[in-house]
C-alpha cells in the first residue's frame, strides 16, 4: 500500500524535515513520502524491517526515520490524519472498530490456482489502509482519536 496523492497532500505538512547542512556535507535525506510508504508497509504486514521490499528505501533508513518520527510525535500525527481521512472518505466509523484475534487454518489439499471469489478480489484503498491501524502505533492513534470525539 502506498500513499495516494490525496493522502500525501494531507500528510506532507505534518512532516518537518531538517534543513540541509550549510557546509554541504553529509548525505542528502531520502524523500519522506517513499520512507513513509516503507513504514506503512511494515505496519500493515507486520514483517521484519529486513524484509522490506526493494521498491522502498533501505530498511535501515525507514527504521531510523520511524524511530525519529515516533520520538517527536510525527508518526502519531500521520496516523491520526490517515484515520480521519479514512473515516471521512471511506465511511468507516472509528468508534465501532475492533480487533478480531481469530485464527483460521487452511484446508489441506485446497486448490492453489482456483478462481478468486468476488470477496477476495482487489481491495479498495480503504481496506488497504485499515490494517496499518492494527500496529501498536496505529492503535495508539486510534485511542487518541476516540478520546477527541
Amino acid at each position: 500500500m502506498d500513499i495516494t496523492d490525496a493522502q500525501w497532500k494531507i500528510i506532507k505538512p505534518l512532516i518537518k524535515e531538517p534543513k540541509p547542512r550549510e557546509d554541504g556535507r553529509g548525505r542528502e535525506r531520502i524523500e519522506p513520502r517513499s520512507i513513509l510508504n516503507g513504514i506503512l508497509w511494515i505496519l500493515k504486514t507486520g514483517a521484519r524491517w529486513q524484509d522490506l521490499p526493494d521498491r522502498y528505501p533501505s530498511y535501515q533508513s525507514c527504521h531510523r526515520r520511524f524511530q525519529e518520527w515516533t520520538r517527536n510525535g510525527t508518526i502519531e500525527k500521520i496516523l491520526l490524519a490517515l484515520a480521519r481521512d479514512l473515516e471521512e472518505r471511506g465511511g468507516i466509523d472509528i468508534e465501532e472498530s475492533f480487533i478480531d484475534g481469530t485464527f483460521v487454518s487452511a484446508k489441506k489439499g485446497g486448490s492453489k490456482s482456483g478462481k478468486q471469489s468476488v470477496a477476495k478480489g482487489p481491495r479498495s484503498w480503504q481496506w488497504q489502509t485499515l490494517p496499518v491501524f492494527l500496529s501498536p502505533a496505529g492503535l495508539k492513534a486510534l485511542r487518541h482519536m476516540k478520546s477527541l470525539s
